[in-house]
């Protein structure tokens, strides 16, 4: 399935800002079969001072952008063009999560997708005892990795409210946990944290997934917005699937993949710093448009 993508980011300040930079993670990436990467480029309102593309640890695209001139407002935009594949297949052949630790012992490789990168409590997604205890109580240590992925993710579908009044982009992950609510980016967290907790390598997925107009009623432009879902290491012969907590399903061609990393935090579309005063807004908008 082949897609435009078209993504605007603005930002507006309350006083003129001096000085500002920042690192622009928007690109879709280019990740051999799952996702082909067809043409596209981000621009930018005011044209920056210094302007620079390379990839992260994570083999993330990045652009660094620095504004050395007053400016008050600065607008993002991007426009491309992808095209997703169908997953691969899951094998039948997974272990059960009593087995994983010895699989883990076998991984000799340090490189962006090795899985002991994501073991471990991060920034926006550390292991508490109450994720731990929340997955603890769904599976059992006989179950596949893959039943215990499905298991955990639809629980978290099931009990918490999709609320984007509830938390913003600074809520911790523990409070949208305890209050059974939150976005995308809150679900995303609150699962790599049960996963985590029980020893199972999981990351955090940002991209954007393709919104249906509802029947007899035009597409609207600019409602789709960006996603975030988790990916999960299962084993050497599956390696990572990816699983939608906010939607209750494993990912399919739907969702585009932008970047992968620990937690937000780790693949954030623009980070910065800006010298200035006063508040600020954001404004986005996107548009998810199939070709095909």
């Amino acid at each position: 399935m082949r897609y435009d993508i078209k993504l605007k980011i603005e930002y507006r300040y309350e006083y003129p800002a001096a000085q500002s930079r920042h690192i622009i993670r928007m690109m879709p990436a280019e990740l051999e079969h799952e996702q082909r990467f067809i043409a596209g480029n981000i621009t930018c309102t005011p044209q920056a001072d210094e302007w620079a593309s390379r990839k992260d640890f994570f083999d993330n695209n990045c652009i660094e952008a620095a504004f050395k001139k007053n400016h008050q407002n600065i607008v993002f935009s991007l426009k491309a063009r992808v095209e997703r594949f169908l997953p691969h297949e899951i094998s039948n052949r997974v272990f059960p999560l009593s087995e994983l630790p010895t699989a883990l012992s076998s991984i000799r490789t340090l490189d962006a997708r090795s899985p002991l990168h994501f073991c471990a409590s991060s920034i926006r997604a550390p292991i508490e005892n109450g994720t731990r205890s929340f997955a603890r109580d769904l599976v059992t240590d006989d179950m596949s990795l893959i039943d215990v992925v499905s298991t955990i993710g639809n629980a978290i579908f099931q009990e918490f409210k999709y609320d984007p009044k509830a938390t913003t982009v600074e809520t911790p992950m523990l409070e949208a946990f305890n209050g059974r609510h939150g976005v995308c980016q809150d679900f995303g967290h609150i699962m790599i944290s049960c996963l985590r907790g029980i020893g199972i390598p999981a990351g955090y997925v940002s991209g954007f997934l393709r919104t249906r107009a509802q029947e007899g009623k035009p597409r609207l432009e600019g409602a789709d917005a960006m996603h975030a879902w988790v990916c999960i290491w299962c084993g050497a012969e599956n390696g990572w699937v990816e699983y939608d907590p906010t939607n209750g399903f494993f990912v399919g061609q739907d969702h585009i993949v932008i970047a992968r990393g620990r937690d937000y935090f780790d693949v954030a579309p623009v980070k910065g710093i800006t010298r200035t005063s006063g508040g600020h807004k954001t404004k986005q908008s996107v548009d998810v448009i199939p070709i095909d």
